[in-house]
């Protein structure tokens, strides 16, 4: 697997000067046993975000990266967070906060996975596990923990999590971290840190997000893809009109009995909605698998595996899905109900296509919704197509 894309050489950052540009990570003057995990997990070139921001977070630095979906954001924090660490120190150094429990267990499992030849201890500390399991490994001293804010702090509350040699902090999908429903545990855990280094990475970073950054920031290096450039190249994007609501079941069950695809994806806006959708498609004889973020955390679990390995060919979710999980066969997204904010469009769709693989979004649009496709192709400049009749052919 490379992160190379025919497309990097064309994207344009909007970044600090003197950022420079590291084509290899032979060049990175990483930790030799780290270069050895990089090149074991199958990457041999780093992708346009990571040749830019792995040498300043190695260094140090504060740094604002952000680059679109699938272009090896996860990696970027897990080669920086193993290339930072002591291994002489079993203490916790590195935490990295993420917006959902899959995210933060996958990010667990690239940085295990890298540190292969490294033997760094590394926790996913998330809500809907056992604390008491919880309290137990991190005593037992775990260099990096990568969890949701609020069993975070709460961790660091029962003093589980010793804080007293954290030098980094790492806020993955970062404006969903800073937006309003995060935004207080996030500064209840850094209240509690020492001084150190913060990294924020994110595929979209609204103007008043970067604002905030002043707050915990000291003098961060900007590594920013224009707004405009943020659309993703070889995911091909349509639109289905729909008259009424109660039309959308006919028309999803019409696509997918005519389209032969490795995998979807269904985004519902509400968990009823998901519920509904799944009983109706099952009752249609379709296999699918739903998840939200009220299922009880092992039944997620269940349902990734289940999916990632390719036993479940559609998955039908909320916008918990959206962010920075790679299944990499997952070639449709389908928007059942248009997403509530343009940012999480590119989130959602960018699921699609992933590490330079070709994708395709359709998006369900009823009349009193075209104004907010048209919004959504300005903001990115993209062009969102009327669905051809022939689909067939373009997969």
């Amino acid at each position: 697997m490379s992160f190379s894309h025919d497309s990097d050489s064309k994207i344009t950052f909007n970044t600090s000067g003197g950022v420079s540009v590291t084509p290899s990570f032979d060049k990175m003057n990483l930790k030799p046993d780290l270069l050895r995990g990089i090149f074991a997990y199958g990457y041999n070139k780093p992708s346009a975000i990571q040749q830019r921001a792995i040498v300043p977070i190695c260094k140090g630095r504060d740094v604002i990266a952000q680059a679109q979906s699938g272009t090896g954001k996860t990696s970027l924090i897990s080669i920086c967070a193993l290339q930072r660490l002591d291994l002489n120190s079993r203490d916790t150094q590195v935490l990295i906060l993420s917006p959902t429990r899959e995210l933060a267990v996958q990010i667990r499992n690239v940085t295990s996975a890298l540190s292969d030849y490294m033997s760094a201890n590394i926790h996913a500390c998330i809500g809907g596990t056992s604390t008491r399991e919880d309290q137990q490994k991190l005593e037992q001293g775990q260099q990096i923990v990568s969890g949701t804010p609020g069993r975070v702090f709460d961790m660091i509350r029962r003093k589980a999590i010793n804080v007293r040699n954290i030098k980094m902090l790492i806020l993955d999908e970062a404006d969903e971290m800073l937006s309003r429903g995060f935004k207080e545990q996030i500064y209840d855990v850094y209240r509690h840190l020492p001084p150190g280094q913060v990294v924020l990475v994110s595929a979209t970073l609204p103007g008043e997000i970067l604002e905030m950054t002043s707050k915990f920031m000291s003098d961060p290096i900007r590594i920013l893809v224009k707004r405009d450039e943020l659309t993703l190249d070889g995911i091909a994007q349509y639109f289905v009109s729909v008259e009424k609501e109660e039309w959308k079941f006919e028309t999803v069950c019409d696509l997918f009995d005519s389209l032969t695809i490795p995998q979807s994806i269904i985004f519902c806006n509400t968990k009823k909605k998901v519920d509904w959708l799944t009983q109706k498609m099952r009752a249609q004889n379709f296999t699918v698998s739903a998840m939200h973020g009220e299922m009880p955390q092992k039944e997620r679990d269940l349902i990734m595996q289940e999916f990632r390995s390719g036993n479940s060919r559609i998955l039908i979710t909320t916008d918990i899905w959206a962010r920075g999980i790679d299944v990499s066969l997952v070639s449709l997204v389908l928007n059942y109900d248009l997403p509530l904010n343009r940012e999480q469009y590119l989130h959602r769709i960018g699921r699609s296509g992933r590490f330079g693989r070709r994708g395709m979004a359709i998006n369900f649009v009823k009349p009193d919704e075209a104004s907010q496709l048209r919004e959504i192709e300005q903001y990115y400049g993209t062009i969102i197509s009327e669905m051809p009749i022939n689909l067939s052919d373009l997969v």
